[in-house]
């Protein structure tokens, strides 16, 4: 890394340039639409009279992950979420005259782990670039990026898809470009005084912007990409990703084609703010794409935006005119250089890329193969645990407290159970306020046979409403406990012949499954409680008896 630095903030960076439109080149690369085409597409006939060639959606997203950094890309100001309005307003980020960018040496080795860890290629010489646009909470103009020169290209992300009732299967996208920027500030518009606000708070935040290849087909592939960046960026610690606090930001460029035509007029789709919206946008908008070019309609290159309320996408401008962004060389920065050699170390003035390769941690999918390897996991089991990282430190937690306990005992319970509660509520299993201690006293009891599997799940729901009572006194105050007495058993078994007549006849003739019927009514006489095991045991020895 050369240049000259600052006393907090190392400085480092650019000049240079040709003018490129790196997102629209990069998506048609090769593949320009023709004007005969999208006539050709605008004339289409309904789909129902058309199956000769099967329609294809295409989906490319780019994402903006703000780095975990104390202060911003530029200036000394800090980045903290919800501080009073224009509070972290350095004189630069105000665009005040005479002041100065001074690149923050954090911010660099941030974007340089996050290459490694998907596989990009690190340039050893970046540089950046004014992208030119006027708006309120722009102060300069212009905003610094990479679009000529990025600090990393040709990564590529591989990744589980999981959709509800369909096999996992992976799935790869190239990733394109990782660059460093700079943030615009926040417009607040008050309806009632009819006029707008500037704050100036997140001006200059640093960014990381990655552009992946429209290398996905399906809004659930797209989710899913986005579900393994977050995990992967929290294991780096290079992004918190509260997309609530737009730390993590997702734009989609999505289109039809048949097969054997060149890729279709893109729309792009932004404000996406959660990984759920992100599937339904790109669903919705690939399904209003389907639609138009079914009825003759044209597609037009535009820009619109994600709904959640109503969940649909909703047209905010058109592309007809490529805006002219006018990039040029940044001249207050100078080229970014990193040392590239193998062994070497980082210096006051120079980064090495092969010293902080070094401090990249154990990534997902590593962690997916150990639990695979080391607790005997099946693929599923292990996607789902490491996609939802308070379950995996619930699992690997309790299996190391309870030796004993088998894992598929653990798992079970912490994903048909656990999550699935969670999931009915809406809720992210991290939000939940069962503590992990009660999940160990819960598998515990239920191992020790105290209580059953529907014990465990009221434990789980009496849990998350009070989570500071203890397992053990719930267990006590709702009469949880199962029953095992062999004379209570056998009086509701025999109850439950007498209730199910027709069951014990059919099961005598040969039904095996009949059986279950008989052991239903004894769980609903038992209100759940009953000992399923010893139910079966004593159905079996008294119907066997019956018999003879």
């Amino acid at each position: 890394m050369s240049g000259s630095f600052g006393r907090n903030q190392n400085n480092i960076s650019c000049f240079g340039a040709t003018f490129c439109r790196f997102r629209s080149e990069c998506y048609n690369r090769g593949k320009i639409m023709h004007y005969s085409i999208i006539r050709r597409l605008a004339t289409q006939p309904k789909l129902a009279n058309v199956p000769k060639r099967k329609w294809k959606s295409v989906v490319g997203l780019e994402v903006h992950a703000q780095i975990a950094s104390a202060s911003k890309l530029f200036s000394g100001s800090g980045t903290s979420f919800g501080a009073p309005l224009n509070s972290s307003v350095a004189y630069f980020d105000a665009s005040i005259p005479g002041t100065l960018p001074v690149l923050n040496r954090k911010c660099v080795e941030s974007g340089i782990k996050t290459s490694l860890a998907l596989g990009c290629r690190v340039n050893e010489v970046s540089m950046f670039d004014r992208k030119h646009y006027f708006y309120a909470d722009l102060p300069n103009g212009y905003q610094i990026t990479q679009q000529r020169a990025a600090l990393a290209n040709d990564g590529k992300m591989t990744f589980p898809v999981i959709t509800p009732g369909k096999k996992v299967y992976y799935k790869t996208a190239k990733l394109l470009q990782l660059q460093l920027e700079q943030d615009s500030g926040k417009s607040l518009h008050d309806d009632y005084l009819k006029r707008s606000l500037v704050d100036l708070n997140r001006a200059g935040l640093p960014l990381m912007e990655l552009v992946f290849a429209p290398d996905l087909e399906t809004g659930e592939e797209a989710a899913s990409l986005v579900k393994e960046l977050i995990l992967i960026l929290r294991r780096l610690q290079t992004c918190s990703c509260k997309m609530e606090e737009g730390a993590l930001r997702v734009d989609a460029n999505i289109s039809i084609h048949q097969e054997g035509d060149p890729l279709g007029v893109r729309t792009e789709v932004k404000n996406i703010g959660s990984v759920r919206s992100i599937s339904q946008a790109i669903t919705y908008e690939i399904n209003r794409q389907l639609e138009t070019v079914a009825n003759g309609g044209l597609i037009t290159n535009e820009t619109r935006n994600w709904d959640a309320e109503n969940r649909r996408t909703v047209a905010m401008r058109d592309k007809e005119v490529l805006q002219d962004y006018r990039f040029m060389p940044e001249p207050n920065l100078p080229p970014l250089h990193v040392n590239l050699k193998p062994g070497s170390i980082s210096t006051e003035d120079l980064l090495s890329v092969a010293a902080l390769s070094e401090e990249i941690p154990e990534l997902p999918e590593d962690t997916r193969q150990r639990l695979m390897e080391q607790h005997n996991l099946n693929a599923e089991t292990a996607i789902i645990l490491v996609n939802e990282p308070i379950l995996l430190e619930h699992f690997l937690s309790i299996s190391r407290s309870l030796s004993d306990l088998p894992n598929k005992v653990i798992y079970n319970f912490l994903i048909n159970d656990l999550l699935t509660y969670c999931n009915k509520l809406n809720l992210d299993v991290e939000d939940c306020f069962i503590k992990a201690d009660d999940l160990k006293d819960i598998l515990k009891s239920l191992h020790n046979e105290l209580i059953n599997l529907q014990a465990a799940r009221q434990l789980v729901e009496l849990l998350h409403k009070n989570p500071e009572a203890k397992v053990n006194e719930l267990i006590e105050l709702h009469n949880l406990q199962q029953i095992c007495s062999p004379d209570e058993i056998e009086n509701l078994c025999q109850l439950a012949i007498a209730n199910q007549a027709k069951a014990v006849q059919q099961y005598q003739k040969g039904k095996a499954k009949a059986l279950f019927a008989i052991a239903g009514e004894v769980a609903k006489l038992s209100s759940q409680k009953a000992n399923m095991k010893l139910v079966v045991q004593c159905l079996e020895k008294l119907l066997k008896t019956t018999k003879k």
